[in-house]
């Protein structure tokens, strides 16, 4: 199908691997010309020259700490031209009320929460200007059941699903859209990190990590959310904004 994103230029965080990895194959392949930003200079050069050997797409790369607010708006001047903004940088440790100490709690927040809005504050008013845009923030399912072993977790997606709705439900008439995306279980290499600890608690073996995915439903496939985020980011979603879509293979509803 083509979503007609051909020309469209693309700023994608947290985007050398997982998600973000796969969002940038997604977009690539419709055409759009890719800003990529993740901490790892080595991870997003392996990103550009794959997916500059796959499409015919240009992939500027730009190794960042979004936690911190000046190098979020610093890069939003380094790419004043974007169409589509793909916020997704950003992993919030587990743990109770009382093992997450203030410290790891507030750098967590500082690159996921404020990271998010950083880069909204720069990029919506280089939008508005154009009166185009789409921004999608990815989230996560924890926002929507929020447990007491991720309490950061979701408590900072929750902040951020009411965040999106609030921006995006006035921004239609600034001709921008703002989306959320609650992925559920995804198959990355975060997932796959924090069972092997998992495992090695319960197994006194990290091998054994895929013993412990769930059967029903198994967990997604990073190109699933990537697809995801392709049609939403296309005018198929013209009249999408405001809202958050989950992910998960109907786990939340349960």
């Amino acid at each position: 199908m083509d979503l007609k994103l051909r020309g469209k230029i693309a700023l994608i965080t947290g985007a050398s691997r997982g998600i973000g990895r796969a969002s940038a194959d997604a977009l690539a392949a419709e055409g759009c010309a890719l800003h990529l930003a993740a901490r790892s200079e080595e991870g997003l050069q392996l990103a550009k020259r794959q997916l500059e050997a796959r499409y015919d797409v240009p992939v500027s790369i730009y190794p960042v700490d979004l936690s911190r607010g000046a190098d979020a708006r610093a890069l939003a001047l380094a790419c004043p031209q974007i169409d589509i903004l793909i916020n997704n940088a950003g992993a919030i440790p587990r743990g109770d009320l009382w093992k997450i100490e203030e410290q790891n709690w507030r750098e967590a927040w500082d690159l996921k929460v404020f990271g998010y809005i950083n880069l909204c504050r720069a990029g919506y008013p280089q939008m508005k200007e154009r009166h185009y845009g789409v921004i999608i923030n990815i989230i996560g399912a924890a926002g929507e059941r929020p447990g007491k072993d991720y309490i950061a977790g979701g408590a900072a997606n929750a902040a951020l699903m009411a965040f999106t709705r609030a921006l995006g439900a006035r921004s239609f008439n600034d001709g921008i859209r703002v989306v959320g995306i609650n992925p559920g279980l995804i198959k990355t290499d975060r997932l796959e990190s924090l069972l092997r600890g998992l495992a090695r608690n319960k197994f006194n073996d990290e091998t054994r990590w895929q013993d412990l995915l769930p059967k029903e439903p198994p967990p997604g496939e990073p190109s699933d959310v990537a697809n995801l985020v392709a049609f939403l980011a296309s005018d198929c979603a013209r009249y999408i904004t405001g809202t958050i879509v989950t992910i998960d293979g109907g786990v939340t509803a349960l």
